[in-house]
């Protein structure tokens, strides 16, 4: 669809092209903005789009408005990509990045009105020309591009792969460019495949398209970029910190949610406090903080950068395994029907300190020791999500225990799946599984719990 006939004339007649700034001035008030080609779907054929200075785009009515163009250059509208030309000097850090797709690989489509996947991953750097004056980005590897709700265990193989062959490379650190739908579930993956991990690795996305003026990609790389310099051979999750830009997190891989839709701060530690605050904020200036270093780490429990060990890549994973709630009325023959179908291992979400139907009629607990004596692994996590499951507490919870449920302490359900894939992948034998899923491979526990790892309602400046 294009403009009608009238506006196209009325354009024509003023000498706008798309890209030209102009002035708006009709039943809407006055606007000034980068005049954008009609979308190919949808909008009324008199509703002119402009690029406001915002960021935003903006349709408005032009029966009975005025156009005015304004001086000044053009804007390059279209799907030409930017050519990322790496820094070269000398006092920045060499850092690798891998791109896998996602919000964050997209861009504007000004003949559709939507984002889509960019062309080339080196254009993801060209929208953040500060990068220059924090890192060398001296090379790209993509080893896929896909929507995150796409990937499966292989693409984490894949992805495990090419980033260790980073680590082992002259690169100071990696980043990896990631949908945010199932980032935090990557996360986990790489924290568990990368063995003998010698630098840092910041797993990061955008919640905002590059077309919105809240977009929060840039910011993200920025602040990516200064944790895969610093001292942490961690997997990290690095998103902004609040609603606003003054702060980022390294949020640990293991214990990282997404707990919002859209929010550019909804990736959170759980049950823990991140790896760090990444540049100035608030909170670091209550904390001593020093100006000259952006990332100002919360915990001294981390993996120290060693330049001289050798990265593995343990991809191991089984795929056969499954998670499932515990709801109330819900019947137990999906636990059998598990079963049936030669699952390896189940994620088993209970309420509270890690409880089921136990002593109702419909009580689970008969499903749950056939499933064990079946070979199944069957691991217990809650849905409460701060806190920890107990093995004997209740009698019910006591109960279950003598099926052989591992109860997972605090790790989170997403990690608890991810986890479990990946020791099955190994192992074989009951009590080798059951060995390997307590132990603390990457931060996936917290053994002792602090006031602040809850953290309830904070009554702040954001909050009003």
């Amino acid at each position: 669809m294009s403009y009608s006939k009238a506006v196209e004339a009325h354009l024509k007649k003023q000498k706008i092209e798309p890209g030209d700034r102009i002035r708006y001035s009709g039943p809407k008030g006055t606007f000034e903005g980068i005049y954008l080609p009609k979308p190919e779907l949808g909008g009324s054929e008199s509703c002119l789009m402009l690029k406001l200075d915002n960021g935003y785009n903006v349709g408005l009515e032009c029966n009975g408005a005025t156009l005015e163009k304004l001086p000044g250059p053009s804007a390059t509208l279209g799907n030409v990509g930017v050519e990322w030309k790496p820094s070269v000097s000398s006092n920045v850090p060499k850092l690798s990045l891998v791109a896998t797709g996602g919000t964050i690989s997209t861009k504007v489509d000004y003949k559709t009105g939507g984002v889509y996947m960019l062309s080339e991953p080196s254009e993801i750097l060209a929208k953040v020309p500060e990068l220059a004056d924090i890192a060398n980005i001296h090379r790209i590897e993509s080893p896929f591009r896909k929507a995150s709700e796409d990937m499966d265990h292989k693409d984490w193989q894949v992805l495990a792969k090419t980033v260790v062959d980073e680590l082992n490379s002259e690169t100071h650190g990696v980043i990896v460019t990631h949908g945010t739908d199932i980032l935090a579930y990557t996360a986990a993956a790489l924290s568990f495949m990368i063995q003998n991990q010698n630098k840092p690795v910041a797993v990061t996305g955008a919640q905002r398209s590059p077309d919105r003026g809240s977009a929060d990609g840039p910011l993200n790389l920025i602040w990516s970029s200064q944790y895969a310099a610093s001292d942490c051979a961690e997997v990290a999750v690095v998103m902004h910190g609040s609603s606003s830009d003054d702060f980022g997190l390294a949020n640990i891989g293991t214990k990282t949610r997404k707990m919002h839709t859209s929010r550019r701060d909804a990736f959170q530690t759980i049950n823990a406090q991140p790896w760090a605050t990444i540049g100035e904020n608030k909170k670091n200036k209550h904390k001593g903080h020093d100006p000259k270093n952006a990332v100002q780490f919360l915990r001294s429990d981390y993996n120290r950068r060693d330049n001289d060990k050798k990265a593995v890549a343990d991809t191991a994973f089984e795929q056969k395994v499954a998670h499932i709630k515990a709801m109330p009325t819900a019947d137990w023959g999906m636990i059998d029907y598990l079963v049936e179908k030669k699952i390896r291992g189940i994620v088993l979400e209970g309420w509270a300190l890690g409880h089921v139907p136990t002593m109702a009629k419909h009580s689970w607990i008969p499903a749950i020791q056939n499933a064990v004596d079946s070979g199944v692994t069957v691991a217990l996590t809650t849905q409460s999500l701060y806190g920890i499951v107990h093995p004997s507490v209740y009698a019910s919870s006591r109960k279950l225990a003598q099926t052989g449920v591992i109860h997972l302490h605090d790790m989170l359900s997403e990690t608890a799946f991810v986890k479990l894939g990946w020791v099955l992948g190994h192992e074989k034998k009951a009590d080798k599984i059951r060995e390997r899923m307590l132990q603390n491979v990457a931060h996936e526990f917290n053994e002792r719990h602090q006031q602040d790892d809850f953290p309830g309602f904070e009554n702040t400046d954001e909050t009003h």
